[in-house]
């Protein structure tokens, strides 16, 4: 079975080191929710971060 994940909302945001701990609060507390965020390094900017909110 294939499970499709719908993406929300995306931005580009400046890169912090500790972004990836907001990221991984949100994931704990809303994986019931059916909502799982994701970041990503910019491949061209490595100043900034792509934050990605996905339904699943």
């Amino acid at each position: 079975m294939v499970s499709k994940n719908e993406i929300l909302s995306t931005i580009k945001v400046d890169y912090s080191t500790d972004l990836y701990k907001i990221v991984d609060l949100l994931n704990r507390t809303l994986k019931y929710e059916d909502l799982v965020f994701g970041l990503a390094l910019d491949k061209n900017d490595s100043t900034k971060a792509i934050f990605t909110i996905y339904r699943t």
